[in-house]
């Protein structure tokens, strides 16, 4: 069976970052989104050597188990660059690259994965994530140790497991190959989207938005709305659609301009080349960046960081509490000690009482009591004054309230 496509790339340096670390590729039968690592000196060499290397493979194949394999092998290769363009550039050292891609063989797609880029597959409105985050907080949902939630406000939500670089020889690369359906919609993004953008809100513009290209470039908006504070790169792949014309492959990002790569040394200057990227001084990044830990003893140092994390939160939460309940008990006091000291005249079982407290209640509790309750029957007076002693008379002091009481005690005996 042979399927139509269509497909679109955007990528976009974002609100914080100097340069743009991400490339992206949109060809023939091959997409993916390569995330960069190391910093402003490192991070968009590597997107873009990988990415170059990578799509060098853009072919049609008799199966996609041949896909799956010559995408292993690519990634093993762009890694194998990497760590000679380090060997021969050192200021490099500590580059490195996510790479998630898929190549699509008529009903199936192979795809491969190491980072947190992420691959996402739209199908009958449900939008799912296919490939898993090879990232240190990943590992602590994975574990139970952090719910979902927390994982995305983690303060080492960057830290990768796994990355193409200079640390591992043979690093291990997720590979597989999944049926694609018609009208099958494929996305693949760097975090730049995936970590600032609501899946909801990905879900539906990919609901409402038929053309590719206007998809792609609306998520990119939606970071760049949501703040950006990385670069963003997106790679939509619509299955069995119509094509209008010739598409011509496209890269977007840090490995689509070509500059020439210049060294400075300290005796002379010379001029070396490498394809489809430039070195840059080093500098220190804007925003945060990825990091690959390279022992186990810092992974160890991280999840008792995070078990301690953990318990200081609760403490505070429990601290917080306490004080919560102790200034609100505090408040209630003061409160109740403030309505003792006012007095009023009123009416207690027939006859005229001075009260202590306020008329109002608080729920079941009442705020007043009968301080001294006298002889004088509210019967007894005047149509005028029985009104307001039904009604309460407040006293500014016990010695007024007692002033009031004698005022009355004349009136009913006059």
């Amino acid at each position: 069976m042979v399927t139509s496509i269509r497909a679109a790339a955007a990528s976009h340096v974002g609100k914080v970052r100097s340069n743009n670390q991400d490339s992206g590729y949109a060809g023939a039968s091959l997409f993916l989104v390569a995330d960069g690592m190391g910093g402003h000196a490192g991070g968009d060499v590597a997107s873009a050597i990988a990415t170059n290397r990578i799509k060098e493979i853009d072919h049609d194949y008799p199966t996609a188990e041949d896909a799956q394999v010559a995408l292993q092998s690519a990634l093993l290769a762009a890694n194998g660059l990497l760590a000679e363009t380090v060997f021969e550039h050192p200021e490099l050292t500590g580059m490195g690259t996510t790479v998630s891609a898929l190549i699509r063989v008529d009903g199936k797609v192979a795809l491969a994965h190491i980072g947190d880029s992420r691959i996402y597959l739209f199908r009958d409105g449900e939008l799912k994530q296919v490939t898993t985050d090879h990232t240190f907080v990943q590992r602590l949902v994975d574990t139970g140790r952090i719910t979902e939630e927390e994982a995305l406000t983690h303060p080492r939500r960057s830290v990768l497991m796994r990355v193409l670089g200079d640390v591992d020889s043979s690093p291990e690369i997720d590979t597989w190959t999944l049926e694609t359906m018609p009208g099958d919609r494929w996305l693949i993004c760097s975090d730049g989207l995936s970590g600032v953008v609501k899946q909801e809100a990905i879900q539906n513009v990919l609901t409402h938005v038929d053309s590719p290209k206007t998809a792609a470039d609306r998520l990119v908006r939606a970071s760049l709305d949501a703040g950006a504070p990385d670069n963003v790169t997106v790679v939509i792949v619509d299955i069995d659609r119509a094509i209008d014309g010739v598409r011509e492959p496209v890269t977007v990002g840090s490995a689509s301009a070509p500059v020439q790569f210049q060294q400075e040394a300290t005796t002379h200057t010379r001029a070396l080349r490498l394809p489809a990227l430039r070195l840059h001084p080093p500098r220190p990044a804007t925003g945060p960046t990825h990091f690959e830990p390279q022992t186990d003893d810092y992974l160890d140092e991280l999840i008792e960081e995070d078990q301690r994390r953990v318990r200081r939160r609760r403490l505070t939460w429990l601290l917080s509490a306490i004080l919560l309940v102790v200034a609100i008990v505090l408040a209630g006091i003061l409160g109740y000690e403030w309505t003792q000291s006012r007095y009023f005249v009123g009416e207690s079982q027939g006859k005229v009482a001075i009260f202590q407290g306020v008329q109002q209640n608080l729920g079941p509790i009442a705020l007043s009591h009968v301080h001294t309750e006298t002889d004088i029957l509210v019967d007894g007076l005047s149509a005028y004054e029985k009104q307001q002693v039904e009604d309460t008379i407040n006293a500014s002091s016990l010695g007024d309230a007692q002033r009031i009481v004698r005022q009355l005690s004349d009136d009913s005996s006059g």
